[in-house]
């Protein structure tokens, strides 16, 4: 198998996108600047914390730690880098190898490509939690889900930890459901989407005979079939299709041939506009996470806005997220460790409400600001949090979230899944089109993945 570490090759650019992780603003250039503590601080001098994102969602972050935190002697210097054009890799991998002081001290990285920074090619820069002084124990004390934990581990020790759950449910359009279904209610729906793909299916001959499709496109089945499957793409360093994945060729040609999605793409206009109710057929849901609704619907939905609702998946999984990793060699120097720690742990573990979990489940990251509410990493905190959405026409979403994120796994990730999820959903498409048979489109993803990755199949 062939392992790269790519030096830094983009140049970075100014825009702005939406992270599909879970929201937020992106300043997709290099963004260094300096955020002074503010209130009383010990004597000496103040730590500078190195902080690299792809958003500037955890650098915002920092204004409301310090707000709480005004005797804290830091301050932070944050880098963001946008992931547009693959710039965000090359440059913290660059930054991370030259080391130094200006080395990111506090780095981020999504779920499309954690996996290389806490048990890849990159994951020897990563410090253990637990060098840090954030202990297993205060893991589970938070009600971290597993698969977050998992993701985030390597040989037993955790590096890396998300401040959002992002387990999966399924989200669906009330009047549909009554009109088809009899009903909305979630404990109903439930059960007529799953568990398991047949009663899916069941469900889409019904919506069909009413004229609704179930979903937009064969996206809004992938995550939950890639993130479900038993085993990730890579076993014993070669290309393995695990069987949940292979079906999802089945699948996706079963929804095209009998009309029961628009045959949309994902973040693409039709995807959009099937959240309005506009596209050639009405559209029951959508499979995500809490972020898909606060981020991405919230802003599409338009006149069918509180006709949405969740409940659980046809099948557990999690699509997205962001995890936090620190540079080990903060380990070296005492101050910075403690500051360090301190800010992860304010963002990933503290289960109080001036915690970030609290702030960032409840919309109160403003003051006076009613601001979006997120299903975040700690179910403790969600257990006493308000996750009434008005979009959902008021149902509190956390009672399905909570346990959606326990449903989840994070065992079936490689670190290549972002190069080889692009190219299996693009020889799908050929199939599903009519363009290759099933075999040719299987024997020319695995030459892709050979000719890209250098990767053998089995």
């Amino acid at each position: 198998m062939k392992r790269t570490f790519a030096g830094i090759t983009a140049v970075l650019m100014m825009s702005s996108v939406l992270a599909a992780c879970g929201g937020g603003n992106s300043d997709n250039a290099s963004n260094s600047s300096a955020t002074p503590a503010t209130g009383s601080s010990n004597s000496g001098e103040k730590v500078t914390i190195n902080l690299w994102s792809f958003t500037d969602e955890i650098p915002n972050m920092t204004t409301k730690y310090l707000e709480t935190h005004p005797d804290a002697n830091v301050e932070f210097k944050t880098t963001v880098i946008a992931t547009t054009d693959g710039a965000y890799q090359p440059a913290l991998d660059q930054a991370l190898a030259a080391g130094g002081k200006d080395a990111p001290d506090i780095y981020a990285a999504e779920a499309a490509f954690v996996l290389k920074y806490s048990q890849g090619d990159a994951s020897t820069y990563a410090a253990n939690y637990a060098d840090l002084g954030l202990t297993d124990q205060m893991v589970k004390d938070a009600g971290i889900a597993q698969y977050s934990v998992d993701i985030g581990s390597k040989d037993g020790q955790l590096k890396a930890l998300g401040y959002q759950a992002t387990g999966g449910a399924f989200i669906y359009r009330r009047s549909i459901a009554q009109d088809v279904f009899g009903t909305d209610d979630p404990a109903t729906i439930k059960n007529e989407i799953g568990p398991g793909w047949d009663k899916f299916f069941a469900a889409a001959a019904k919506l069909k005979e009413k004229g609704y499709g179930i979903v937009s496109g064969d996206g809004d089945i992938w995550h939950a079939i890639e993130n479900s499957s038993d085993t990730g793409w890579i076993v014993d360093g070669k290309l393995h299709i695990d069987p949940k994945r292979e079906a999802f060729l089945d699948y996706s040609k079963q929804l095209k041939d009998n009309g029961y999605h628009n045959d949309t793409q994902d973040w693409q206009e039709g995807w959009f506009a099937d959240m309005s109710g506009t596209g050639p057929q009405p559209i029951f849901g959508f499979f995500g996470p809490a972020w898909l609704i606060n981020y991405t619907m919230k802003d599409n939905v338009k006149d069918t806005a509180g006709d949405w609702a969740v409940t659980e998946p046809t099948t557990g999984f999690f699509w997205g997220g962001t995890w936090l990793l620190a540079n080990k060699d903060v380990t070296k120097d005492e101050a910075k460790k403690k500051a360090v720690a301190d800010f992860i742990n304010w963002v990933t573990l503290d289960t109080s409400e001036t915690g970030l979990q609290y702030y960032w489940a409840n919309g109160t990251m403003k003051e006076g600001e009613a601001g979006t509410k997120d299903s975040v990493a700690s179910s403790v905190v969600m257990a006493k949090s308000n996750g009434e959405v008005d979009l959902l026409g008021g149902q509190n979403m956390f009672d399905v979230f909570v346990p959606a994120n326990a449903n989840a796994t994070g065992k079936n990730l490689t670190q290549y899944d972002e190069t080889i999820n692009s190219l299996w959903r693009g020889q799908v498409r050929e199939y599903t089109a009519g363009n290759k048979n099933r075999d040719q489109a299987i024997a020319d993803f695995k030459q892709q993945v050979k000719d890209q990755l250098d990767i053998d199949s089995e």
